[in-house]
Formats: structure tokens, sequence, C-alpha cells
């Protein structure tokens, strides 16, 4: 079958540059050719068929004019096609390799490994500069395929890196980001937790137990608004009364005592019986100071931890609920894999559910 005229013509471009350059990334095709990458990869795939280019890692050149002789050609252009696969990339870039985001990692590299891609890292801190800076990085310097980001979209300025995202000509993937805006939902495709879930079932849980006055304690992070929603419609939907809100430093900041200290005294002036902390380190703390103080865990007062990172480990284990994060890594890789295959399918949004692991820090309610 002949090959449409367009997509002849931009192969006949494609040799015309390399003729010129001798090689070229595929990254840089794209951009001078004006198509996507999944566009220059199909047509160099074919063209390395054919024996007229070889792949080289993220990018393309033209192949050795040197020729065997007629016996060994056959053979020669059939090894050559294969070692002229190209093997799939995806770029994932994470905020931190501290907490959370290894978990996302983990599943990442697994649902890689299962479908033959090769997975590239970096690491952005929850700073827009560098979510910008590692983002070209993957995607102009090593010519990616895809990329998977918990960029910084959440910030003041997030706003303005979610519409560059949307003007890559890379496929991205949002891991644990929503947009604000209709737009950028339409162009940029996202694996999230359903975090509000999560805290609405901690509620629930508590709320099953016999307590009344439920609250929350939580640091600041890019979950906190979808906690505080999730905990809030809890409680009204129960018909219970509303519980404090306390907010925490996060557990290695200067302050993060006397944080715990404040959240304490708060819950007790509101006669609070029960908790729901955000994250583990900040559980782990106030465990710590209830012994201090002299309250009974979970008598005195039930504790629920909010990422199920090491709750589970606390010298007092403590009923967590856990993001699937493993599932978000995976998720988010066969998405972008996907979107690779198919190019002109609409935008997914995956919403994925927590779970809630009950141990040794929720009773019921001392009378």
């Amino acid at each position: 079958m002949t090959a449409p005229a367009l997509a002849s013509e931009r192969r006949e471009q494609i040799l015309g540059i390399l003729g010129r350059e001798g090689s070229a990334r595929l990254s840089a095709l794209a951009h001078r050719l004006g198509v996507t990458p999944v566009t220059v990869r199909r047509d160099v795939a074919q063209l390395a068929e054919q024996g007229l280019v070889q792949r080289v890692h993220g990018g393309v050149s033209l192949t050795s004019p040197a020729r065997p002789g007629p016996a060994a050609a056959s053979g020669e252009h059939e090894s050559q096609g294969r070692r002229g696969q190209e093997v799939t990339t995806i770029g994932i870039v994470v905020p931190s390799m501290d907490y959370y985001y290894p978990g996302v990692l983990s599943g990442a590299r697994a649902a890689a490994e299962e479908h033959g891609i090769r997975l590239v890292l970096g690491v952005s801190s929850y700073r827009i500069d560098e979510d910008r800076r590692q983002l070209q990085r993957l995607v102009e310097d090593i010519g990616v395929d895809a990329v998977l980001t918990a960029p910084a979209i959440d910030q003041p300025d997030g706003g303005e890196l979610a519409t560059w995202l949307t003007g890559l000509r890379t496929p991205v993937v949002l891991l644990e980001r929503t947009p604000r805006r209709p737009t950028h939902h339409a162009l940029l495709e996202s694996v999230v937790t359903d975090h509000a879930l999560g805290a609405g079932l901690a509620v629930e849980h508590l709320a099953g137990l016999g307590h009344r006055r439920i609250a929350l304690a939580s640091r600041t992070s890019p979950t906190t608004a979808a906690l505080r929603e999730g905990w809030e419609a809890g409680v009204r939907d129960l018909g219970l009364p509303e519980g404090p809100e306390v907010d925490l430093v996060t557990y290695n900041e200067p302050g993060s005592r006397e944080s715990i200290d404040r959240a304490l005294d708060a819950l007790l002036d509101a006669r609070s019986t029960a908790v729901l902390v955000h994250a583990d380190p900040e559980s782990i703390a106030l465990l710590e100071r209830c012994d201090e103080r002299g309250i009974s865990v979970p008598d005195d007062l039930s504790v629920i931890a909010y990422d199920d990172e090491v709750a589970a480990i606390a010298p007092q284990p403590i009923t967590a609920v856990r993001p699937p994060r493993r599932t978000v890594g995976s998720t988010a890789l066969r998405v972008a894999a996907e979107r690779l295959a198919d190019p002109d399918r609409p935008a997914q949004r995956v919403v994925l559910s927590p779970q809630l692991h009950a141990r040794a820090t929720t009773a019921p309610p001392r009378r």
C-alpha cells in the first residue's frame, strides 16, 4: 500500500534534514516539521524498516553508506530493523523522593517494565521554576515520548505553568494534580486520588464508633484542600457538630512541637474525642505528645492518620487512610502509553479511591 502523500513528503523532509546534518533529535524534528513526536516516531520507524535510517537514543541518523554483499543484504536489513526499533521513553518528574512519591515512582517503574518502556526521572522540589527546568530537560534534551509529572500548579503562579504544559507537543499526564481551568482539563490527562473521599471514610469510621466531635489537624500541602472538603462534607452529612480545624507545622520544621501543643489544646477546649491528622509524621508526633501530657489514645482521643506511609510501624500502630500511591504511578504510565498508541482519543481523567486501615488508635469514646 502506498503511503499517503503527506506522510511521504514528511519522510522525504526527514531524509533531507539527515542528509544535510547527519543526525537529529526526534523532538527537534517534530518541532521543525510542525507535527507531534508520535508522528515523527512513526515516520522514523517506517524509514528504519526500509533500512534508510538508524535510531539512536532520543534521535535518528542516516544509515551508514557501507553495504554488504548481496547474499548478506537481506539478513543485514532484517537485523537493522530489529536493532532500530526505538524503545519508548517516558519521563517522570516528582516533587520529592523523601515522602509519598517513592510509592508512585515504584508503581510507574513496575508498569514501565511490563510494557517495555524506559523511565527517566527528574525531581523538582515543589518549585515551579524547577518543574519547568526538569520538564524541558526531559522533553528537549532527552527527547522523551511522554511525561508524567506532579507540577506545582496549585501555587499562585501555577496557572501559567499549566498553560505551558498544554502547549507541549509531548503528551503530559498529571500525577495527583487537578488543573483549575476547563481548557486545561481537556488537554492534560491526569490520575488522582479522591482525597476528599478518604477524609470522608475517616469521618464515617469515627462516627461509627460513636464519636460526635471529630477534628481535622493538617499541615499545608497540595492535599489539604481536598481533605478539608471531605471532612466538612462528612461532618455535615452525618449531622455532627463542627469540630475544630487546626493547622500543623510540618514535623521537621521549627515550631512543629509547639503546633502540636496548640492543636491538642484546641481539641480539648472543643471537647473533641477524635481527630484526622495529615500526615503520618505529624500523627506520630501527636501521639508522642499525648503520651507526655497524659492523654490516652484511643481512650481519650482517637487518631486517624492520612497517608499511611509509616503509620503501621509506629510504636502504637495508627489507624490510617491510604492513598493508592503505586496504582497512581502504574495507571499514569498506562494512560501515557495508551496516548502514544492512540494520539486522537479523548483525554482521560482517572480518579482512584483510597482505603482505610483500622489499627490501635481508634476505639469508641470513653463515656
